[in-house]
C-alpha cells in the first residue's frame, strides 16, 4: 500500500512515519514543506494525481498552545482549512479511496464535568481560547463525511486527546503545556533557579497521551475493515476518539515533571493567566470496543520524552 503522509516532520507525523516504516506492506511517500506547499491547491492536486497512491494520512496542521491560539487566530483557521481542504478534495479528485484525517479534542463543547463522547460534537459552544482551530478541524471532519456520503469514499477521522512526546514543540511561548513546562523545569534546573511558574491555578484537568500510542491507533483505524468501522459509527458521527480515559490536574502534572527533570526549586502559579476549560476528558470506549488500547501511562511517557529532549536540544524547534 502506497500512503502519502502529510506532516511527516511533525510530532504526530514522525511517530506515524516510524510505525509505517516498520511494516513491510507499506510504502510511505513524504514531502517536506519546501517540496510541497499544502496550502497551494494546484500543487497538491498535481502531486496527488501523479503519485498513484492507495491512501492519504493528514497529520499536517498548524498547532500550538493557548498563547499561540490567542495570538494567531487568523493563521490557525486559514492555514488549517487550506491544508485539509486541499488534501481531502484532491485525494477525491485523484480517485484515492482511503484517507485518515487527524482532528483535535478542542472540537468538543466547553463543559465542566462531562466526559466527551463522539455524539457531543456541535452540541454546545467552544472554549474561547481555541475556537478558530476547533472550527477548522470540524470542517475537516465534516468534509470527510460529506465525501463518504456523496461519493462512497472511505475517509475516516480520529480525534486525539492532548499529545506529547519526541519532536514536540518546546517553544516557551507557543508550545503546549507538557513541552513548555518540561523545558522550563530543565532550564531552571541548569540555571539553579528557585521557582518555575505555571499558568493558571493548576486545578484544571487534562488527559494526555504519548504520541507513539496515537501513531499505533492511527494505523489500527486505517487498517480496520470498513464493515467493522461503519458498524460502530454513523454517517454524520463517523469520527473516533483516541485517548487514555484518564486525566490529571495541571498541578499534578507539574509535580510529575518537576520530579522527572530533577528541579529542586518551588512551583508557583500565575492565576492571572488563562488556563482553558476546567475538564477535557474524552470517552474512548468506541475505539476500545474495536479492539485497541493504549500502552504507555503518563509517567513512563514523560520519562521517554525527557530523555529525548535532553539528547536533542540542539535540533528542537524552540526559536
Amino acid at each position: 500500500m502506497r500512503i502519502f503522509l502529510a506532516g511527516h516532520n511533525g510530532m504526530v507525523g514522525s511517530a506515524i512515519h516510524n510505525v509505517l516504516q516498520e511494516k513491510t506492506d507499506y510504502k510511505v511517500v513524504t514531502r517536506s514543506r519546501d517540496e510541497l506547499d499544502l496550502t497551494n491547491q494546484n500543487d497538491v492536486e498535481k502531486f496527488l494525481q501523479s503519485e498513484k497512491l492507495d491512501a492519504v494520512i493528514i497529520a499536517a496542521a498548524r498547532v500550538g498552545g493557548i498563547n499561540a491560539n490567542l495570538t494567531y487566530p487568523a493563521e490557525f483557521i486559514y492555514e488549517n482549512i487550506q491544508i485539509q481542504t486541499n488534501l481531502i478534495h484532491s485525494t477525491h479528485s485523484a480517485n484515492i479511496q482511503k484517507l485518515l484525517f487527524l482532528g483535535s479534542s478542542c472540537i468538543y463543547p466547553r463543559t465542566e464535568n462531562q466526559i466527551l463522547k463522539e455524539k457531543d460534537l456541535l452540541s454546545g459552544s467552544f472554549e474561547g481560547t481555541n475556537e478558530p482551530y476547533a472550527i477548522a478541524k470540524i470542517a475537516g471532519i465534516k468534509m470527510c463525511e460529506s465525501y463518504n456520503r456523496q461519493y462512497c469514499r472511505d475517509y475516516r477521522s480520529v480525534i486525539p486527546t492532548n499529545l506529547y512526546g519526541p519532536r514536540d514543540n518546546f517553544n516557551l511561548e507557543n508550545g503546549h503545556v507538557i513541552p513548555a513546562l518540561m523545558r522550563r523545569f530543565h532550564e531552571a534546573k541548569i540555571a539553579k533557579k528557585n521557582e518555575v511558574v505555571v499558568w493558571g491555578r493548576g486545578s484544571v484537568l487534562r488527559e494526555f497521551m504519548y504520541v507513539e500510542d496515537m501513531a499505533d491507533a492511527c494505523l489500527f483505524i486505517l487498517k480496520l475493515d470498513k464493515k467493522s468501522y461503519t458498524s460502530k459509527t454513523e454517517p454524520t458521527i463517523s469520527h473516533v476518539n483516541v485517548g487514555t480515559g484518564k486525566d490529571v490536574t495541571v498541578r499534578k502534572l507539574a509535580e510529575m515533571l518537576q520530579k522527572i527533570v530533577g528541579f529542586e526549586g518551588d512551583i508557583g502559579f500565575d492565576e492571572s493567566k488563562p488556563e482553558g476549560a476546567s475538564k477535557k476528558l474524552m470517552d474512548s470506549n468506541l475505539l476500545n470496543s474495536l479492539g485497541w488500547a493504549h500502552k504507555f501511562d503518563l509517567e513512563s511517557g514523560l520519562i521517554k520524552t525527557y530523555e529525548w529532549y535532553k539528547e536533542n536540544q540542539g535540533f528542537l524547534r524552540i526559536c
